[in-house]
C-alpha cells in the first residue's frame, strides 16, 4: 500500500511538471489544471507522509502442551478426612490487680466478647494470734 501511494504521488508530480502544449483555447484549461495541482500537491505529499507504518505481524507459534501430571493420592485412608487446621493460640485472659478481662466466644460460631471479672473482696483480715 505504501509503495502504491508513493508511485501515485511521483506520477502526479511528473505529470504536473510535464510541459503542456498550449493551443488557442486550451491555455485557460492548462492554467486551471496547473493551479489545482499547485494547491493540492502539498496535501497529497503530507497525506502520504502522515500514514503510519505498520510492521508486518507474524503470529507467535502456538504453545505446546504436555500431558498433565497429577499429584499422588493423599496419605489418609479412603473415607477419612484430613485433620482440621489448628487455630492460632489466642490470649484469653488479661490480668490486672483489681480483676481480669476474659475473652469469650470463638469468633466463628459466636462472636468474641471481652468480659470484666473483678477480684473477690479481700474480706476481713485474720485475727492476730492470741498470747
Amino acid at each position: 500500500m505504501k509503495k502504491l501511494l508513493t508511485v501515485a504521488v511521483l506520477a502526479t508530480l511528473l505529470v504536473g511538471l510535464a510541459p503542456i502544449p498550449v493551443h488557442a483555447g486550451g491555455a485557460v484549461n492548462a492554467a486551471l489544471a496547473l493551479g489545482a495541482f499547485a494547491v493540492l500537491s502539498p496535501f497529497l505529499v503530507l497525506g502520504a507522509l502522515a500514514q503510519p507504518f505498520y510492521a508486518p505481524y507474524y503470529a507467535p507459534p502456538p504453545p505446546v502442551y504436555t500431558a498433565p501430571t497429577y499429584a499422588s493420592a493423599p496419605a489418609y485412608p479412603v473415607g477419612a478426612s484430613a485433620p482440621a487446621p489448628r487455630s492460632p493460640a489466642v490470649q484469653r485472659e488479661v490480668v490486672y490487680a483489681q480483676g481480669r478481662h476474659v475473652l469469650l466466644g470463638d469468633g466463628v460460631t459466636s462472636a468474641y466478647q471481652w468480659v470484666w471479672v473483678p477480684n473477690p473482696p479481700a474480706g476481713t483480715p485474720p485475727a492476730p494470734p492470741s498470747r
